[in-house]
C-alpha cells in the first residue's frame, strides 16, 4: 500500500489511453510528414503562408482542448491551456535562439525552415525523453516536485539576472563543444549544397553547413527541455498532457517563425516574463511539495496559475512595446521649442 512518501505507478493519473495515444502519436508523425513535404524543395517562406499555418497551427490545440473539456471535463481542459499557454511562451523563446543561430551559420532564407523542422523533431524527441524521465521521477516519491521546483527558480534566476544586465543575447558558435568537435574530426564543405547535410567531396564524405547548423540547434534543444518539462510539471502531472501541450506548442514554430521574424528582436522584455514565470510555477511546485507534508500550506489553483501566466505575458508585450516607442522617438532639439 503506497504511503505519502512514495507514488506508484497506478498513482500517476492519466487520461491517456493507449488508443488516445496512438491517435495522437500518428496525427502528430502525420503532421511532421506533411512539414518534410513543404520543405522538401528549398523557398523563401511568404508572409501569407506563414501566417496560414500559424493560423492552422494556432486552431489545432483549441479543438483538441475543447475536445478534453467534452470528454474528461473542464479540469483537464484547463491544465492543458495552461500547460499549451506556458511551453507555447518558453517555444518564442526558443525561436529567437533559433533566429540567433541561423544568423551566426548564416543559413539561406530558403534553408531556414528545414533547418527550423530537424530543430522542432530534435525538440519533440529530446521532451519526449525528458517527459518519460520526469515521469518515472515522479513516481519515486514527492520529493520530485521540490526538485523540479528548485530547478526553475535557479533557472528563472539565471534568465531574470542575464535579463536585468541588459546585454544582447548572443551565440558563439566558436565555443560550442559540439561544433569543435564535428569540424576536428570531420571535414566540412565551404558553402551550402542545398537541403543536403552530408555530401561527397575528394573521395570522402563530408559535412556542410547545414548539417553543422541543425546540430547546433539540436545543442539548444537540450538546454530549452530541461526548463520546458518541469515547468509543464508543475501544471499538470498526467504525462500525456505534458506530451500534448510541448507538441502543440513546438509544430507551428517553422510558421511562426517567419511570421515572428521581425518581431522577436523588439520583445526586448520576453526573458524577464519568462523568468517570472518560472520562477511562479518553481514556487507553485515546491508548495504542492509542502502541501504534502503539511496540510496548512496553501496550493497555487491552476486556473489562478494560468491567469498570472497571461497577465505576465500582456504586461510584457505591452512594456515592450512602449519601450521600442520611446526609443523610436526622435530627441527633441532646443531649437524644436
Amino acid at each position: 500500500m503506497p504511503t505519502e512518501a512514495t507514488l506508484s505507478i497506478a498513482d500517476l493519473e492519466t487520461i491517456g489511453s493507449p488508443k488516445l495515444w496512438t491517435i495522437t502519436v500518428a496525427g502528430l508523425v502525420l503532421l511532421l510528414a506533411v512539414d518534410f513535404v513543404l520543405t522538401r524543395r528549398p523557398h523563401d517562406v511568404r508572409m501569407r503562408e506563414a501566417v496560414g499555418w500559424s493560423i492552422f497551427y494556432l486552431a489545432l490545440p483549441l479543438i483538441f482542448g475543447a475536445y478534453l473539456w467534452g470528454a474528461f471535463g473542464s479540469g483537464v481542459s484547463v491544465e492543458f491551456f495552461t500547460g499549451y499557454v506556458v511551453e507555447k511562451s518558453l517555444s518564442v523563446d526558443n525561436l529567437f535562439v533559433f533566429m540567433l543561430l541561423l544568423s551566426a551559420f548564416a543559413v539561406p532564407a530558403a534553408l531556414a525552415q528545414r533547418v527550423l523542422l530537424y530543430g522542432i523533431i530534435g525538440a519533440l524527441v529530446l521532451r519526449a525523453i525528458f517527459i518519460a524521465l520526469g515521469a518515472a521521477v515522479l513516481q519515486s516519491g514527492t520529493w520530485a516536485f521540490l526538485l523540479f521546483g528548485g530547478i526553475l527558480i535557479l533557472t528563472a534566476g539565471k534568465i531574470l539576472k542575464d535579463a536585468l544586465s541588459g546585454e544582447e543575447q548572443k551565440v558563439d558558435i566558436s565555443s560550442m563543444r559540439t561544433i569543435r568537435l564535428l569540424r576536428r574530426f570531420i571535414p566540412v564543405t565551404e558553402d551550402y549544397r542545398g537541403s543536403r547535410l552530408v555530401v561527397r567531396e575528394g573521395g570522402r564524405r563530408a559535412l556542410t553547413p547545414l548539417a553543422l547548423a541543425t546540430v547546433a540547434v539540436f545543442a539548444t534543444d537540450i538546454v530549452f527541455a530541461v526548463d520546458s518539462v518541469p515547468a509543464v510539471y508543475g501544471v499538470t502531472e498526467d504525462p500525456f498532457l505534458v506530451f500534448a501541450t510541448n507538441a502543440f506548442a513546438l509544430l507551428g514554430l517553422r510558421a511562426l517563425y517567419f511570421v515572428l521574424l521581425g518581431v522577436l528582436a523588439k520583445l526586448r522584455h520576453l526573458n524577464h516574463g519568462l523568468g517570472i514565470i518560472l520562477a511562479f510555477i518553481g514556487i507553485k511546485l515546491v508548495l504542492h511539495w509542502a502541501h504534502g507534508v503539511w496540510t496548512w500550506v496553501p496550493e497555487i489553483p491552476t486556473l489562478a496559475s494560468l491567469g498570472v501566466i497571461i497577465a505576465v505575458l500582456t504586461t510584457v508585450t505591452i512594456t515592450s512595446v512602449y519601450a521600442n516607442r520611446r526609443d523610436a522617438e526622435p530627441a527633441s532639439s532646443p531649437a524644436d521649442h
